[in-house]
């Protein structure tokens, strides 16, 4: 079972207690650090706002069923009070709970069910390919972005796209998505294309420095619709093989390579993972 498979597990099968990043390294073995870096990489939620989203949807439930009282729905799901309960629950679904409890319907309310723990396995992948690199130095387009709801990617490349074949300096044939801070269910993404020793950056893009570790790269099979899949996999590989990721920022990239067609999302896809010393 991945790491995350096991995450999972404990959230859903004690998702009414009070749980943290400490006591699920505990269960994983594995720092709260990486947890909460890879846990959002494959699920596209951080630990908090999916506990946060699944209490909210299961509180949903119950108020279509007509719960006898809101307060009492609002402490089962962790709030202590009305007020608060209220401004999460209109956070999460548009809604208040008055308007759900009053209706008796979810008509229009998106619920966040339960993640399959078998998270990787509908995609099969490859051993990586292992690789020694030197500091790299990026240039790019930087954005943050909701971690369950990327919307504003597409836009983001497609605002660089101009730059990739035009930037003196630049390493042609491939393009870069790098991942940095994830917090509060939001990360920092920059698109960029990788720069050659001493070129300069342009002024109105920014500069990243990667620095020099062990990349484990696995070949994505699919179009981006199934990215996340070959992300949950790979993290299960090295974990089934006795590596561990780096947690530090940037240590994790989507590389799109010569023969990566943007058109139809496929063709020439790696996600990297930096390796831990």
């Amino acid at each position: 079972m991945s790491v995350v498979s096991k995450m999972l597990w404990v959230l859903e099968s004690r998702s009414r207690e009070p749980l943290g990043l400490d006591e699920l390294a505990a269960v994983t073995g594995k720092s709260p650090s990486y947890l909460s870096r890879v846990f959002p990489l494959v699920t596209g939620y951080s630990v908090t706002a999916y506990l946060r989203a699944r209490r909210l949807s299961d509180a949903a439930r119950r108020l279509a069923e007509g719960a006898p009282d809101i307060l009492s729905v609002a402490l089962e799901a962790g709030y202590g009070s009305h007020e608060a309960f209220t401004r999460a629950f209109r956070d999460q679904f548009g809604i208040t709970p008055q308007m759900v409890r009053q209706q008796r319907s979810l008509n229009g309310i998106t619920l966040v069910e339960p993640l399959r723990m078998d998270i990787a396995a509908p995609v099969s992948i490859k051993p990586p390919r292992f690789e020694n690199r030197p500091e790299m130095i990026f240039a790019g387009i930087a954005e943050q972005h909701q971690m369950n709801n990327p919307a504003g990617l597409p836009a983001q490349w497609q605002r660089f796209q101009p730059y990739i074949g035009n930037i003196d300096g630049a390493i042609a044939g491939a393009a870069y998505g790098l991942v940095g801070e994830i917090a509060d269910n939001r990360f920092d993404y920059v698109v960029a294309v990788e720069m050659r020793a001493g070129a300069e950056i342009p002024t109105d893009l920014e500069r990243v420095s990667v620095p020099a570790m062990k990349w484990a790269r696995f070949s994505h099979g699919g179009d981006l619709s199934t990215l996340r899949q070959s992300i949950g996999a790979a993290e299960q590989w090295l974990s089934e093989n006795g590596h561990e990721a780096s947690e530090a920022n940037f240590s994790f990239l989507e590389y799109y390579g010569p023969g990566f067609d943007a058109r139809t999302g496929s063709g020439d896809i790696e996600v990297w993972f930096g390796l831990k010393a």
